[in-house]
């Protein structure tokens, strides 16, 4: 039986969520967390937060409200991984470690750096005007994120594919070093998720101004969907549902059908204000028992903080161990360690590892070695690193179908010696 496949899932703490975050991030997080054969982890992102707000009070009510959202949204943490990052110290450890492989000319090139390097040059300033060590280290943090649990699919955007690439890459940069003890992530891009349009047309944005509250109570909500941006035509007369940001908000909570009716009292010519009315009632029906779960929670912090302290305990159990093995590999060691050595210290010997590199033929390979550097599995050639690593990626979790083909085992080996070897991985995990 195949390991399930590990998700997870980032939410930055600053601001409180609005309805284009419901329908974009939070509705479709939730619904995944549900599918058989994964394993979710979400986090809230309170490190980086610090990047962008100095405010400490904001920081720790954004915190409460965005985890009372995730919450009251359905998010069940008896069945998925719900920490706060700043809760597991072995994200920042990790951080380090990750810095001294990381090349600066690789963080040059982060979107955000280079936006505000950008701006600067813009402004006739110097271009590293106010750019914090944080936010010039940040993809550091975030792949410190992703790769302590080894996850290997990490839902974004397009436009945060570069911060999986940039994962990727330092994953890589410790792998080569240390041996293959980082799963490489993938971006998992699903295009079904809608982006919701605001009060005046455009994608709905805290930079805008034209966001709709998530959990306002109902006569707020009510008086935000009438300052819905429509046309001048009267009611009678017959209107357009492209471009209709009216339409494209009712059509993201409306079932099929619902969908439908509302397109045809388009043609009919409904009047703006009844379309409205219809489309604060379908909202307010979804979104109503939410609200009073997310009001009892943001009223009982002590909750959210008990669930928080439990999801940390949850990560922490794999994360501990996981850091213990990688001090190991760095050499952060116990200085008696060798002193000690002998038939009682076989428990502590170093596991296998995998070491992946590129050939003069261009193909990258990997080979799979004991504590003692004794090849067991060597590779053939893959076309890129990116499928030399789902290989091994694969292999550390116990799933060797379809590889046969590809892994050569030396004269000597044994099928048992490797089976063993790959099972240390699994167990590891």
């Amino acid at each position: 039986m195949n390991a399930p496949v590990r998700f997870l899932t980032g939410i930055t703490t600053t601001g409180t969520p609005h309805l284009g975050n419901y329908v974009g991030a939070i509705r479709p997080a939730v619904q995944a967390s549900r599918r058989a054969g994964t394993e979710n982890f979400y986090f809230l992102a309170d490190f980086h937060a610090l990047i962008k707000c100095d405010e400490p009070a904001r920081v720790q009510r954004s915190t409460l409200e965005i985890a009372a959202c995730w919450l009251a949204a359905g998010l069940d943490p008896e069945r998925v991984t719900f920490y706060r990052q700043s809760d597991i110290p072995e994200i920042p450890e990790l951080t380090w470690l990750l810095t001294c492989v990381t090349g600066k000319g690789l963080l040059n090139r982060a979107h955000a750096y280079k936006a505000s390097q950008d701006k600067n040059l813009a402004d006739g300033r110097d271009p590293d005007a106010d750019v914090t060590a944080g936010l010039f280290m940040y993809p550091v943090l975030m792949a410190a994120d992703i790769i302590l649990f080894n996850a290997q699919r990490i839902p974004v955007g397009r436009d945060q594919i570069q911060h999986i690439e940039m994962a990727r890459d330092i994953a890589q940069s410790f792998n080569h070093l240390y041996g293959a003890h980082f799963t490489l992530p993938e971006a998992a891009i699903d295009e079904s998720v809608a982006t919701l349009p605001g009060l005046d047309g455009r994608k709905m944005s805290k930079s805008y101004d034209n966001t709709i509250a998530l959990f306002a109570p109902p006569e707020q909500l009510r008086r935000q969907i009438l300052n819905i941006v429509t046309d001048s035509r009267a009611p009678g007369e017959p209107k357009d549902t492209e471009g209709s940001a009216l339409f494209q908000i009712y059509q993201a909570f409306a079932t099929p059908e619902e969908t439908d009716a509302m397109r045809r009292a388009y043609a009919q010519g409904i009047a703006w204000g009844e379309a409205k009315q219809q489309l604060f009632e379908r909202i307010d029906h979804e979104i109503a028992p939410m609200r009073e779960r997310y009001h009892s929670l943001v009223d009982n912090p002590e909750e959210v903080e008990r669930i928080l302290r439990g999801g940390a305990d949850k990560a922490r159990s794999l994360a501990t161990p996981f850091m213990g093995r990688l001090r190991q590999a760095v050499g952060l060691r116990d200085l008696g360690a060798r002193a000690q050595a002998g038939p009682a210290r076989k428990d502590k010997a170093a596991l296998p590892s995998f070491k992946q590199y590129r050939e003069a033929d261009g193909l990258h390979y990997f080979k799979l070695v004991d504590a003692s550097g004794r090849l067991l599995l060597q590779s053939t050639g893959f076309a890129s690193p990116r499928d030399a690593g789902h290989a091994i990626a694969r292999l550390r979790q116990g799933n060797t179908e379809g590889f046969q083909m590809q892994l050569q085992r030396p004269e000597g080996v044994t099928s048992e010696e490797v089976t063993q070897a790959l099972s240390q991985f699994s167990q590891s995990a």
